[in-house]
C-alpha cells in the first residue's frame, strides 16, 4: 500500500541520479575505464588487420568479445545474487587489469600472433562477462526506482561518450606510438574503477531465508525466466534483433580499411556511431513524452536497420561518419529500452541472474551474428553482407506483432502475506536436506464461484512455478462440497523458504481474485517427504 504526500510529484530528471555520490563516482570512473576498452577494441581489431587477417578473422574479434557471455553470464548472475556484489566487480577489475597487463606486455615485445590475440581478447571478456550481470543488478541499489531509467540513460551517455572519444584517441595514439601504447592506457584505466569499489561503503543486507547454492540459483533463474512471460518477451526480442545489428559493428573495421586505409579512419567511424548514440540518449527524455516504448523501439530499430543497408553503398569517409551518427542514435535507444525493461521487471532476489540471462542471448546473439555476417562478407563481399543484415533487422519489427509489449508497470518490489512455516524436529538438520515438500492449501470454494476460482488458480500456477514449485496441480475433494485443494511440491524446506520471500506486490491481483471466490479462512499443510 502506498502512502499519499502532500508534496508535488517529482519532475523526472536525467541528472538527478548524480546526487547520489556513489553512482556520480562509478560513472566518473566508468568514463576513464571505458575510453580505455574502446581503445583496447580499436587496437585490437587494427593489429589484426596488420597482422594480414582477413574479414572472417577481424570480425571474429567480436565473437571473441561476446562469445565469454554466451558461456558465463549465467553462472556469473547466480553468483552475483548470492556473493556481496561489491566484492564481485572488484575481482573482476583486478583480473581484467591482470589479463591488460599481459597482453600490454606481449604486443609490445612483438610476439603477438592472431589466434593469441583472440584468445587474450576472450580472457578480457570473460571478466567483462562475469562481472556485467551484477553491475547492472547493483544499478537499482544506487539510484531510486524513478530515476532508474535516467540512471540507465546516463550509463548510455558515459558509454558513448567513451565510445566517442575513445576510438579517436585510440587512433591518435596507434598512428604515432603503436598498438601497443593503447593497450597500456587501458590498462592503466583500470585502476580507477578499482579505487572506487574499493572505496564504496555499499549496505549489507540480511538475509532472512538460507543462501542458495550455485546450482540452484541457476535453477531458478532458469525457471523464473520460463514463468514469467513479460522477461521472456524481452529476451527474445532482443536476441532477434542483435543477430542481425551485430554485422555493422563486426564489419566496421574491413568498411574503414576500404576507405581509407589508417587506424583514423576506423576512429573516427567508432566515434561517430558513439557520438551518435551520447545524442540519441539525450533526446530518449523529450522522445518519451511523446512516443510509447513500442513505438521508440519500432523506429530506433527500422533506423538501424537503414544505417546497416547505407553503410554497404557508401565510400565517403564524411557520409559513413554521418550515417554512423544516425546508427549510434538508434543503436543506445533500443539497447537502453531492453536494458531498463530487463532491470524493472526482475525482483532484486534475481535480478542479477535474469541480467545473466539477457546477457547470454544478448551476447549469443553478437557473436553467432558477427561469425555469420564475417563469414558472408569473406565469401560474398560487405556490401551484401551489410544490404542482408540490414534487411534481417527491419523484418525483425514484426516481432512486436506476435509477442507483443511488456507491461513495464510491473511492480517488483517484495510482498508476502504468507505464514512463515515451522518445521518441528528434534535433531538439527540441513533445511536443503529436508524434502521434497508437499504443500496442501484448501479452499473452501463459494457456491457458483467455482468456475472463476478454477480460471483464476490456473493463472496462480504460472507464479507457484516461477518461485520455485515444480509441480503443480489443483484437486477436488470427492467427499466434501465446494472443497478444493492447490498441492504443490518444492525440492527442499530451504527452496520453499526462500519461495514465501519471492512473492511480488503485482501477485496481490490475482491472490485477491482467488480469495474473491473463497469464504471462510484458507487452511495450509506442509508434508515433508518420509524418505
Amino acid at each position: 500500500m502506498s502512502i499519499a504526500s502532500d508534496d508535488p510529484p517529482i519532475k523526472p530528471s536525467l541528472w538527478r541520479p548524480l546526487r547520489t555520490p556513489v553512482f556520480r563516482n562509478l560513472l566518473a570512473a566508468n568514463v576513464v575505464s571505458d575510453i580505455g576498452a574502446f581503445m583496447q577494441v580499436v587496437g585490437a581489431a587494427w593489429l589484426m588487420l596488420s597482422l594480414k587477417a582477413g574479414p572472417m578473422y577481424v570480425a571474429l574479434i567480436q565473437t571473441a568479445s561476446a562469445l565469454p557471455y554466451v558461456l558465463l553470464a549465467l553462472p556469473a548472475g547466480a553468483v552475483g545474487d548470492i556473493v556481496d556484489r561489491r566484492k564481485l566487480i572488484l575481482s573482476t577489475e583486478t583480473w581484467m587489469f591482470g589479463v591488460a597487463l599481459i597482453l600490454t606486455i606481449i604486443t609490445i615485445s612483438g610476439r603477438i600472433t592472431p589466434l593469441l590475440l583472440l584468445l587474450l581478447t576472450f580472457a578480457l571478456s570473460a571478466g567483462d562477462a562475469f562481472e556485467t550481470p551484477t553491475w547492472r543488478a547493483v544499478l537499482p541499489e544506487l539510484v531510486a526506482k524513478e530515476d532508474l531509467p535516467s540512471a540507465s540513460a546516463l550509463n548510455g551517455i558515459e558509454f558513448n561518450f567513451a565510445r566517442a572519444v575513445g576510438p579517436a584517441l585510440a587512433g591518435a595514439v596507434i598512428a604515432v606510438w603503436g598498438v601497443g601504447r593503447a593497450f597500456l592506457l587501458n590498462t592503466v584505466s583500470f585502476v580507477g574503477v578499482i579505487v572506487v569499489v574499493a572505496r564504496w561503503k555499499r549496505q549489507h543486507h540480511k538475509r532472512t531465508v538460507p543462501v542458495e547454492t550455485l546450482s540452484g540459483a541457476t535453477i531458478a533463474a532458469l525457471r523464473f525466466v520460463r514463468f514469467a512471460p513479460s522477461v521472456r518477451a524481452v529476451i527474445l526480442r532482443s536476441g532477434v534483433v542483435m543477430f542481425f545489428a551485430s554485422g555493422l559493428l563486426a564489419l566496421l573495421p574491413s568498411i574503414a580499411r576500404t576507405v581509407k586505409n589508417s587506424p583514423f579512419g576506423y576512429g573516427f567511424l567508432l566515434g561517430g556511431f558513439g557520438l551518435g548514440a551520447v545524442l540519441g540518449a539525450l533526446a530518449m527524455q523529450s522522445m518519451r513524452k511523446r512516443w510509447s516504448a513500442e513505438q521508440m523501439l519500432t523506429a530506433s530499430t527500422m533506423l538501424f536497420g537503414v544505417t546497416m543497408m547505407a553503410a554497404g553503398d557508401l565510400r565517403s569517409l564524411p557520409m559513413l561518419v554521418a550515417v554512423m551518427l544516425a546508427g549510434g542514435a538508434a543503436w543506445i535507444v533500443f539497447l537502453s529500452l531492453y536494458n531498463v525493461a530487463i532491470l524493472n521487471l526482475s525482483p532484486d532476489w534475481v535480478r542479477a541472474r535474469v541480467a545473466g540471462v539477457w546477457m547470454m542471448v544478448f551476447q549469443g546473439a553478437v557473436a553467432g551474428g558477427s561469425a555469420t555476417w564475417g563469414a558472408v562478407a569473406a565469401r560474398v563481399d560487405i556490401h551484401h553482407a551489410l544490404l542482408w543484415a540490414g534487411a534481417g533487422t527491419l523484418a525483425t519489427v514484426g516481432l512486436g506483432v506476435f509477442i507483443g509489449s511488456p507491461d513495464l508497470a510491473v511492480d517488483v518490489t517484495p510482498w508476502n502475506d504468507w505464514r512463515v512455516p515451522t518445521f518441528t524436529t528434534s535433531t538439527t538438520i540441513d533445511p536443503e536436506d529436508i524434502g521434497p515438500v508437499l504443500v496442501a492449501v484448501e479452499y473452501d470454494v463459494i457456491p457458483g464461484r467455482v468456475s472463476d476460482f478454477i480460471a483464476a488458480m490456473h493463472r496462480y500456477e504460472r507464479i507457484r512455478r516461477r518461485d520455485g514449485a515444480y509441480e503443480w496441480d489443483i484437486f477436488r475433494d470427492s467427499e466434501k462440497e465446494n472443497c478444493y485443494f492447490e498441492i504443490f511440491l518444492v525440492r527442499s524446506w530451504a527452496e520453499h523458504l526462500r519461495q514465501h520471500s519471492r512473492s511480488i506486490r503485482s501477485d496481490r491481483a490475482l491472490e485477491e481474485r482467488v480469495q474473491s471466490c473463497t469464504r471462510g479462512k484458507t487452511r495450509v499443510r506442509h508434508l515433508i517427504s518420509a524418505g
